[in-house]
């Protein structure tokens, strides 16, 4: 049963991670809590799922081939080393204060693109280069601190962001922050706290199976559905994700 509750738990999030550009954690995480996990241990075995969403992305969203490799490495160079560092101390201090500025700030995620009815509907790339390029590259290494010490709508940030201040449409945006944060930065983090603490791994294949078919749909969904649904979903999600942060 309890193997039942983790897949259907896991397929369930990462679908609407994977449609949504993040959120994932809102049900897993606390449902591997809900188990019997300690904290760390619950968010490191997230972490190693979690990865699993963004390789069942990459599979869908690589077929559209949408991705520029530039902009795929400098997402990577910029975020991964903000995700070793907030996994590095995420295991030595309480998070309780954190995730409720944090579950502010989401909620204020979502109201913002709530307002903007025509946020991230049409391509408008910017800051690709000089002063622009390198404040959003710190912007996305501050995130990947958030990534890699809370789990939580650390995607949902990356999407927004890549929105607002590069001039993605969410369709890309959401593209690329499945493949890079689910795959990769995810990838980093939890390298680093099964370094550092300890991971459930006998609770892993059902997780990572829920993950892997989650995040194909997500973006199976994503990608048939364009950016008005993405959009309403993304704001649904982060509404959710900030509420629950801050409720505990």
């Amino acid at each position: 049963m309890d193997q039942f509750i983790l897949f259907a738990a896991s397929l369930v999030a990462n679908t609407f991670s994977a449609f949504a550009g993040g959120g994932a954690g809102l049900l897993q995480l606390p449902i591997l809590i809900f188990l019997g996990l300690p904290f760390g241990v619950a968010l490191a075995t997230h972490k190693v799922a979690s990865v699993a969403l963004g390789v069942g992305a990459t599979l869908r969203h690589l077929r559209e081939g949408a991705l520029q490799r530039r902009f795929v490495l400098f997402i990577l160079a910029c975020g991964l080393p903000g995700v070793v560092l907030g996994a590095s101390f995420i295991l030595q201090i309480p998070g309780r204060t954190a995730e409720i500025a944090l579950g502010f700030l989401t909620l204020g995620l979502g109201l913002y693109s709530f307002r903007r009815k025509a946020l991230g509907q049409v391509m408008r790339l910017r800051h690709q280069q000089g002063a622009g390029l390198w404040l959003g590259g710190l912007v996305l290494f501050l995130i990947g601190v958030l990534n890699g010490s809370l789990t939580s709508g650390t995607g949902l940030f990356v999407t927004l962001w890549l929105v607002r201040w590069f001039g993605a449409d969410y369709k890309s945006a959401v593209a690329y922050t499945l493949i890079l944060v689910g795959m990769f930065w995810n990838g980093t983090g939890a390298l680093t706290l099964g370094l550092l603490g300890e991971i459930r791994w006998d609770w892993l294949p059902a997780l990572l199976a829920g993950s892997l078919l989650g995040g194909y749909l997500g973006a199976h969904l994503a990608i048939r559905q364009g950016n008005r649904w993405i959009k309403r979903a993304f704001e649904i999600v982060t509404l959710a994700v900030g509420a629950k942060l801050i409720i505990g």
